[in-house]
This record gives C-alpha cells, structure tokens and sequence, in this order.
C-alpha cells in the first residue's frame, strides 16, 4: 500500500471510530510503528489529525470532507433511521430540498418509496439519478459548479438558482457541528449553497448522525438556533441533547433498530 494509500485509510477509519491507537493502526495496516508514526505526522502536519497518548483521532477542526464513496460506507443504519424520520415530516404537495450528502440520500429512498407527490430540489448528482425516473417526483438539480469529490453542484450559481425559489422543508446535511460553532464546512463553495437554503427555506431541518458533532470547518454557515429542526441517532450523548433541549429546536431522535 502507498504512503497516500495508507494516510487515506487512517482518515476514513477515524471517521468511523473517532481515535485509534498506533498499535491497531500497524495490525491493520500490515506495517511497522514507525511507518505509522509517519504517517500520522505527516496527517498532524496537514491539521487532519491530533496525536494523543499511544494513539491518534480525528482533528476537531475539519480540514478536508471524506469523497462520496467512502462517506456512503460510514454509519449507514444511522442514516437509513435518519432518513426514515426526515420522510414523516414530508407532505404531499410540498417542496422540499435535498442537500448533498450520504444521509439526505436516504431521506431520499424514503421519501420516494411512499409514493408522495412532491417537488425535490438537490444539488446532489447521486440523489438526482436515484429520483429521475421517478413519476410521482417532480426534480429541480441547482446546476453549478461540480464538486468532484462530493459528486455535487456548489458556489454562486447553484446558490442564485436557490435564492429563486420557495421552499417548505429543506434538509441540511453537514460534515460538522456543535453548539458553539454552529454548522460550519471545510469549503466555502458549500457554505454558499446552505446559507442560500437557509434564505429559502420556510422549515430548515438538519440531519446528520452523531459522529458529525463536535467537529468545526473554517466557514461558519449558521447558528444552530437558526434551525427548524434537528434529526440525529441515537448515539449522541444526552448531556448534548439536554443542551440542544434548551435551544427550543424541534429535535428528533431517529432510533436505530
């Protein structure tokens, strides 16, 4: 395996497990300490990463998202429950937004899958695939300029075309959130678009599993209390959800079965 090969793998796996120790990292990896240690320097160097005492976990300040596919491989029955809640807020006749993102695809197969009649607007190439042959769906894509890694449409020019409309619920994915930093992105072009939503929207809704929270990017989209509603597992801790409890957010705990 490749130093890049190997460094990636690190990154995606503290996405899933949130801190590892060098140890487990060398048994997976197949290689020795030192190699390890390197990596994991080189990652420090990039601000991905923090070293901790035998170990390493994820930086709190987001650098750089996971691509798509290794997203969609991360906590699926989490977002699948999400997904599933996000449905029953869904009303026939309604137009909804879909932002990009592994979870809203979810929200997606649900939402179709009970045959509602709605309009869906997405920035999401994935989502839009998935929706277009679809009757019962009437499908707005932003257009925009492509983000690759994230197989969405990002910038000014999918957030004009998002200024333009009307929208009743819009569900926000994010790669990051607390409750001192808000929701917040590694990437400006993303920033636009949700902060656009959240102009558009007349019930902003955010849905992202708990292994989200606790991580901050360099562009602040919003406060938290600027949300209609958050949709989460679970697995986030009840001293969070007392805290979130006192915001006066509609908050719903999609349980895992």
């Amino acid at each position: 395996m490749l130093p890049d090969e190997r460094r990636n793998f690190i990154y995606s796996y503290l996405h899933q497990y949130a801190r590892v120790t060098i140890g487990d990292l060398a048994k997976l990896l197949d290689v020795s300490h030192m190699t390890v240690r390197r990596d994991v320097q080189c990652m420090e160097q990039e601000g991905k990463v923090v070293t901790i005492s035998g170990g390493v976990k994820l930086n709190e300040v987001l650098r750089q998202e996971l691509p798509y596919l290794e997203k969609s491989m991360l906590h699926h029955q989490s977002k699948r429950s999400i997904g599933a809640a996000a449905e029953r807020l869904v009303e026939s006749g309604q137009v909804i937004y879909l932002d990009a993102g592994t979870t809203t695809y979810e929200a997606a197969r649900c939402i179709a899958s009970k045959l509602k009649k709605v309009t869906i607007i997405t920035n999401d190439f994935t989502i839009s695939d998935f929706l277009m042959n679809m009757p019962h769906i009437n499908l707005f894509h932003t257009g925009g300029q492509v983000d690759i890694r994230n197989r969405s449409c990002v910038g000014n020019s999918a957030a004009n075309f998002i200024r333009s409309l009307n929208i009743d619920v819009a569900f926000i994915s994010t790669s990051s959130w607390d409750i001192e930093h808000g929701l917040s992105t590694p990437d400006e072009g993303k920033a636009q678009v949700k902060q656009a939503v959240l102009a558009s929207a007349r019930r902003n809704v955010l849905v992202s599993d708990s292994s989200k929270y606790g991580k901050y990017g360099m562009f602040h989209i919003c406060p938290l209390n600027e949300l209609d509603d958050i949709i989460y597992d679970d697995l986030l801790p009840e001293t969070i959800e007392e805290k979130l409890k006192l915001m006066h957010i509609g908050l719903h705990k999609a349980t895992l079965h």
